[in-house]
């Protein structure tokens, strides 16, 4: 009945001015066979110094006893973060105040009429106490699991930019660089051969050159764009075009204003957020018109990727291997923003990305571009 293994002894402290209702407890758990200690005390700076120093299983309380209630000894308990079940055990106490005490967090009461039902009743706090702990113990370790793994996407994000930054800059200064070269020495022997044979070759070879460097310039511009540098409105807008010109899809930005000053990384989220949401348009929506609106409006970054295509129902949202949406919504949660996704079969798709922004005063230097 009682959850306690057979060696082990419950520690009951049991908050009671009359010995003979404390032996009638008492009584009743040695018939149950209930291996405890249960040690009596009458005055509230006793109970205070007991659960301040003692370890107590659970605590068994008389509603009224000379000069305070158990809901005095329950506010001193409650405070503690590990503190024992509380439980009245009480002959002057209607149900209405029962209720109340119980509102207030103690677990359970039961009147002295029925005292024989008190093995019961502490058999069932005690589960629902070891229950309730098991629940808290597994919130918190979800929670922690949780702050590290969103520690984990912020460090893999930054690694990532910080690559991709590393790459763009090798492609431009030698990948580039060479290509850019060798096309003119090409062009060079070209214009200087007399071989029509020779000029030919040369002149599809500087075409294959010129395409390769475009080639390289647009991975490049999407590892790392430099538009990046001209602010976020320009960046967007750079991605507005580009994706129009590219797929025929009428393209429509807006922005609350010409330039919206934000921190880098806040900055670098919306610019791949963005990205990403039109690469998936592209991919999977079919639609006639995209639609992007930026704002910095009320101390909130807010950026809309907006289309009326094929749309999605939330199946698709929640596959395991949604991994684009999945590192969107991670990606905002690194600068402390989220991510909303609305959409319907056939009624398109609006991806939100919401960030608030810091204020002025607590922007550091150099922060903003």
């Amino acid at each position: 009945m009682v959850p306690a293994t057979p060696d082990q002894t419950l520690e009951i402290l049991h908050l009671e001015d009359s010995p003979a209702d404390h032996e009638l407890a008492a009584r009743a758990l040695r018939r149950s066979g209930l291996r405890c200690h249960l040690q009596r005390v009458d005055t509230l700076s006793e109970f205070q110094r007991l659960t301040d120093t003692g370890r107590f299983d659970i605590i068994l309380a008389d509603y009224r006893l000379p000069g305070f209630t158990a809901l005095d000894a329950w506010a001193h308990v409650a405070q503690k973060p590990h503190h024992p079940p509380f439980v009245l055990l009480s002959g002057a106490i209607g149900e209405p105040a029962a209720v109340d005490a119980m509102r207030l967090g103690v677990a359970d009461y039961l009147l002295k009429d029925d005292i024989q039902r008190l093995p019961h009743v502490i058999a069932r706090t005690l589960e629902v106490h070891e229950a309730r702990n098991a629940r808290e113990q597994a919130i918190a370790e979800l929670a922690t699991s949780q702050r590290r793994l969103a520690e984990l996407a912020e460090h893999l994000q930054t690694s990532i930019e910080h690559e991709r930054a590393a790459i763009a800059r090798e492609i431009h200064d030698d990948i580039g660089g060479a290509l850019t070269a060798v096309r003119f020495d090409v062009a060079w022997i070209g214009r200087h051969s007399t071989d029509p044979a020779m000029q030919e070759h040369a002149t599809s070879a500087v075409d294959m050159l010129q395409h390769a460097i475009g080639a390289s310039q647009r991975i490049m511009m999407n590892l790392r764009p430099p538009i990046l540098e001209q602010g976020l409105v320009a960046a967007v807008q750079w991605l507005a075009t580009g994706f129009e010109r590219r797929t025929g899809i009428t393209t429509r930005m807006q922005s609350s204003s010409e330039t919206i000053d934000i921190p880098t990384d806040i900055q670098l989220v919306a610019y791949r957020t963005a990205q990403e949401a039109l690469t998936n348009i592209s991919k999977h929506a079919q639609p006639s018109k995209v639609d992007i609106e930026l704002s910095d409006k009320e101390g909130v970054l807010t950026l809309e990727v907006a289309d009326n295509g094929r749309g999605m129902d939330s199946t698709v949202r929640d596959k395991p291997k949604a991994f684009g949406l999945k590192g969107l919504q991670e990606r905002a949660r690194t600068v402390g923003g989220w991510l909303d996704i609305s959409s319907r079969p056939g009624k398109g798709t609006s991806v939100i990305l919401s960030v608030p922004l810091p204020s002025p005063s607590t922007s550091a230097p150099g922060d903003a571009q």
